[in-house]
């Protein structure tokens, strides 16, 4: 296994620059460019002219590519042109915001949804199925943005239990263990939001991967060998059933980073999913990189995460 991964870890090189080169081309062909979105438009023409001198945005852009690669083979992202402050500096500002909350969600989500998911499954067509087949329905079809405006108005307005927005109270000087408290309280409404949308899915998900395992031979087999039910369910059926959810699961870890931008953007969460609409309304080219580039790297480590839990969940698995 150790060789499989150090392959796998060892292809992602020529996978990265790919997709850096793709993304770098892409938002260099989107109209305008940062002078034009950060400097006051009654800034003279001589001026704006200098500064994309200074940012090489006048060269070609196999040559600003080149600037921006070098760059990060020497360790340095860039300088956000609207934060004028590292890369790296900005994006890990606001990053743990986003994965402090997704975390909580993911968390949340598997421990309700998988319990549900082979419940469902096992009592088919009972009234605990056909209730938590609503709330799944719900919950896949109801927008995060109509949601989160509900919440607020449920319980931040009318009754006042949860504070509207943000992450802390205005100006306060909390440390320790009343600053985490302060943080979960202002947590509680967008938690609810994600919770509520990935539970849907992943309960389905669940569900019918249950529903396919527990009507293959092998578990009438068990059945018939006077196994209980219990062990059946759970130590049979729910190992195997467990693969597809564990596709789903690699695939979140960008997910932890990458934040909510409609949810974060509604509660006024700290993230880093406002913070990337921003860059791409000011062109912000070496901020989008920065984020986009780490989103991708984790896409493919999650890929060989989900790849090394198959060979953990199902032995008969083998990674070569």
């Amino acid at each position: 296994m150790r060789q499989y991964i150090t392959r796998r870890l060892l292809e992602m090189i020529p996978v990265l620059l790919g997709i850096s080169i793709m993304i770098f081309v892409i938002f260099q062909l989107a109209p305008g460019d940062p002078v034009s979105a950060i400097v006051d438009p009654k800034t003279s023409a001589a001026t704006k002219a200098k500064l994309r001198e200074q940012l090489h945005l006048n060269e070609p852009i196999i040559v600003q590519y080149k600037y921006w690669i070098m760059d990060i083979l020497k360790g340095n992202w860039g300088e956000s042109f609207y934060y004028k402050q590292p890369v790296t500096k900005v994006i890990n500002s606001f990053l743990w915001n986003s994965f402090y909350l997704s975390l909580a969600s993911f968390i949340l989500s598997a421990l309700l949804s998988i319990p549900i998911g082979v419940l469902s499954a096992t009592k088919q067509y009972s009234k605990f199925d056909y209730v938590f087949t609503v709330i799944a329905l719900i919950g896949i079809s109801m927008p995060s943005f109509f949601f989160g405006l509900l919440l607020i108005k449920w319980f931040a307005v009318d009754i006042k239990l949860f504070p509207v927005s943000g992450m802390t109270n205005p100006g306060s000087t909390a440390t320790g263990f009343a600053l985490f408290k302060e943080v979960m309280h202002h947590m509680a409404l967008p938690l609810v939001v994600l919770t509520f949308g990935s539970l849907a899915g992943l309960m389905r998900y669940t569900r019918s991967s249950m529903l396919e395992v527990i009507r293959q031979d092998y578990i009438r087999t068990a059945r018939a060998k006077g196994l209980k039910e219990k062990v059946v369910i759970y130590k049979h059926a729910l190992r195997n059933a467990l693969i597809p959810v564990v596709t789903i699961f690699g695939m979140s870890l960008p997910g932890l980073f990458s934040g909510a931008i409609i949810t974060e953007q509604i509660f006024n969460w700290p993230g880093i999913g406002p913070i990337e609409l921003q860059a791409v309304n000011t062109r912000d080219y070496y901020l989008l990189m920065g984020i986009n580039m780490l989103l991708a790297f984790l896409t493919l480590l999650g890929n060989l995460i989900a790849d090394v839990t198959y060979a953990i969940v199902d032995p008969r698995i083998r990674l070569k």
